[in-house]
């Protein structure tokens, strides 16, 4: 991974492949290889990939800040007008999905940014994977939570994040738990989960302002972000399309990758 300075904070990235590029937003409590260590290859064989460790979480700086969807959408903006990506897709998955459709709609809409040299470069292709930002979400996390701090709390998160048993074993819960202790993120998520301004970022009513060719994809099962919450993505979206993975929980890009890119590399694939 590369590093470079944003807003005086260090931020970690992949920038790996050549292509039409594709910028790939990872998830809460994860990292750019964490969510999309089995994809990227694959997906720079054809596409310039574009892969930052958000602000606050794997490699990047962790400030003690109130974390918001704000916060992540202003980082993304100034990365990519520093990487000048030009015409792009974006790719959010879980937290990275509703961060990603915040950014869509606010880099498509009219609503002037602080000044001229902050307008953000806007995406031509958007895919939403297991995406939050729904209301209903977005209150149920601003109760607080979200951090694991114990071998039943890895459990219960692997048990609502996975479908496939080999994820839930024993052997599973225990790595878990070690990586979740030394991740340095906690501050990060505890921040944002029981932050109450984040209600007002919820995107649900906000995403007949993405006019750009959209896929939603979603796994099944997933126990964290129900897949109700695709379906509505995908209803209220104009000419969105949506994908769902069979026998799949929360994080296809991990779980299933194969699927994932089968549904993902024909879309970013078509011509405009």
């Amino acid at each position: 991974p590369q590093v470079t300075v944003l807003f005086g904070q260090k931020i970690q990235y992949y920038d790996v492949g050549a292509g039409p590029t594709v910028v790939l937003l990872h998830g809460m409590g994860s990292s750019a290889k964490g969510d999309w260590g089995h994809c990227i290859m694959a997906l720079a064989a054809h596409h310039r990939v574009l892969a930052p460790d958000q602000l606050g979480f794997g490699g990047s700086d962790k400030p003690f800040i109130d974390y918001g969807i704000q916060t992540w959408v202003d980082f993304l903006g100034e990365f990519l007008r520093e990487r000048k990506p030009g015409d792009f897709a974006l790719v959010g998955e879980s937290l990275g999905g509703w961060i990603a459709a915040q950014y869509a709609i606010q880099s498509l809409g009219s609503a002037p940014p602080p000044g001229p040299s902050f307008a953000l470069p806007k995406p031509s292709r958007l895919i939403l994977a297991d995406a939050a930002g729904h209301l209903g979400l977005a209150k149920k996390l601003s109760g607080g939570g979200g951090s694991v701090s114990s071998l039943a709390g890895s459990k219960a998160l692997l048990g609502v994040v996975f479908h496939g048993a080999a994820w839930r074993t024993d052997d599973a819960v225990r790595a878990n738990y070690a990586w979740s202790m030394g991740k340095g993120d906690t501050w990060t998520i505890h921040s944002f989960s029981s932050n109450p301004a984040i209600q007002a970022e919820a995107v649900d009513d906000k995403l007949g302002g993405i006019t750009i060719p959209t896929l939603v994809i979603w796994g099944a099962q997933d126990g964290l972000v129900p897949l109700e919450d695709g379906r509505d993505f995908a209803a209220r979206i104009a000419g969105a399309r949506l994908v769902v993975i069979p026998d799949c929980g929360h994080a296809p890009c991990i779980e299933n990758p194969e699927a994932f890119l089968a549904a993902a590399q024909p879309f970013l694939d078509a011509k405009p």
